[in-house]
């Protein structure tokens, strides 16, 4: 084969792999294997279709194979990165980010990037040491003090929160370091005792956050209702095959208790934890049209849920690994959609999660969401919106779904752990085992803010926090109105 014959095949793959005939992709990029001896760019595009796949083990399989022959080469090691740890790989995860950060010794987003990684499998320690290497190279850059803060309880008289004190008071840091320096130390505040000091920082620090992503609260009732009225139908029984793995929906809202309610599924050990993977709506959009334009569910026939069904599941089996048992999502914004998931996922078990509403405010206020993501978290009577909607979808879909949808209560969860704990597993289709009590020794990754309370066994400690802060949640409790909390 001429070298214009390999170039003119190799971009024949490409345009394959671009239109998603992967058997044919596969079948090309495997004849230019040996002529090209076996060519690192051969093998990176051929874990590509594996990934398309979802088929992350032979993907792993090929990134390896590309690593041999450029064993230095950037993408294909993020590529490995990623790749790993969804499989949980962590030891070899950790060996690629350690050859990124040799690449390009002197940059910070590599040694950040494992540091966020090393606090995921709960290796905090390292995680810190990485943190404050990077503070000391940089110490402006107030993102990387929100990141430890987050993997760490902070202590009284600690150096480190001085550092961040004098940093608040330095003009010239940027209002993105800025917002994330407010979070940080709103935390910090917290743990030290300094309650009177937390919504000092916090307040800024949410405004910062709701002038660079704004939130528009009309636009969201607007998409929410939309859906509901394309899946308005007579019928919502199940129709095809179920699929493997088993889909668990945990939703409810941000800190409503989802992560503990995942954690004691994913403990069993026949479950997996998918954390938030969000394929079940994107998929939706994709296949079917954004809100105010989504098919009928009443229309849609069993071959095109099953395709959406069969997408959904081959980026679960992607993301997770697994290809049998249980997978939980907890997936935030699923509520949209349970209409679409009780049609075309057969098997699939639906739980929602409830928190007092004033509780739930609070946490969300107090953390930092990735930027875009949770627009009202910015605001105290947006989040008194955005709880209520939430509550008006679930209460919308239990007359639609009646006896499909377990509810847990988050203080009943905490207040008398063994009985709610059964019947949720019960729920999500699985015998009880012990192990679904003891989460907190598990070493099945987290992604989530809930990085260190996954950690620690249920305590009722977490209930009623509240409390503590009820005049600086004047305005959602104002916002929230005459409603009943419960």
């Amino acid at each position: 084969m001429t070298p214009q014959q390999i170039k003119a095949q190799f971009a024949r793959a490409l345009a394959q792999i671009e239109k998603g005939q992967l058997g044919p992709a596969e079948s090309t990029l495997k004849g230019l294997l040996l002529p090209t001896k076996g060519a690192a760019e051969i093998h990176f595009h051929l874990a590509r279709v594996a990934e398309a796949r979802g088929d992350t083990a032979a993907q792993i399989r090929e990134l390896d194979r590309a690593l041999e022959k450029k064993p230095n080469e950037k993408l294909v090691l993020k590529s490995a990165i990623e790749a790993n740890a969804r499989l949980g790989n962590s030891a070899r995860a950790l060996e690629c980010h350690d050859r990124l950060i040799m690449l390009e010794p002197n940059q910070f987003q590599p040694r950040a990037e494992k540091a966020v990684y090393l606090q995921h499998i709960g290796e905090f320690a390292e995680a810190e040491e990485i943190l404050r290497f990077l503070i000391k190279r940089a110490p402006k850059e107030g993102e990387t003090y929100r990141v430890l803060t987050a993997g760490r309880k902070m202590k009284k008289d600690e150096a480190l929160i001085g550092q961040m004190q004098a940093l608040w008071k330095d003009s010239s840091i940027t209002e993105m370091s800025r917002m994330h320096l407010g979070y940080g130390l709103a935390k910090a505040m917290e743990e030290i005792g300094a309650q009177d000091k937390i919504f000092g920082y916090l307040e800024p620090a949410n405004q910062l956050q709701r002038k660079i992503a704004p939130f528009d609260a009309a636009e969201r009732d607007s998409e929410w209702r939309a859906f509901l009225d394309a899946q308005e139908t007579d019928d919502y029984s199940p129709v095809g095959q179920e699929q493997a793995p088993r889909a668990v929906f945990v939703t409810g809202m941000p800190r409503s208790g989802t992560t503990l309610v995942e954690q004691i599924i994913a403990s069993h050990s026949q479950a997996h934890p998918g954390g938030e993977l969000g394929h079940a709506l994107k998929q939706a959009v994709l296949q079917f049209g954004p809100a105010h334009q989504m098919a009928p569910l009443a229309k849609l026939s069993p071959m095109k849920l099953a395709r959406w069904a069969e997408a959904y599941t081959r980026l679960v089996r992607r993301d997770t690994g697994q290809t049998s048992g249980v997978v939980t999502d907890k997936s935030i914004q699923t509520h949209m959609i349970f209409g679409l998931v009780s049609r075309g996922l057969p098997g699939a078990r639906i739980v929602v999660v409830h928190r007092d509403p004033r509780d739930t405010a609070l946490s969300i206020y107090k953390n930092h969401f990735k930027l875009g993501t949770h627009r009202y978290a910015n605001d105290l009577a947006d989040i008194a919106h955005a709880i209520k909607m939430f509550r008006r979808s679930v209460a919308h879909w239990k007359t639609r779904l009646p006896g499909r949808i377990h509810e847990v209560r988050y203080d009943e969860l905490v207040g008398d752990p063994e009985p709610q704990a059964r019947a949720l597993v019960a729920a999500a289709g699985l015998d009880w085992e012990d192990a679904c009590l003891n989460f907190h020794t598990s070493r099945k990754n987290v992604k989530t803010l809930s990085l260190t309370q996954v950690r620690q066994p249920i305590h009722a400690g977490r209930r009623e926090a509240w409390r503590k802060f009820e005049t600086e949640l004047a305005p959602f409790i104002e916002a929230w109105g005459d409603d009943p909390w419960d």
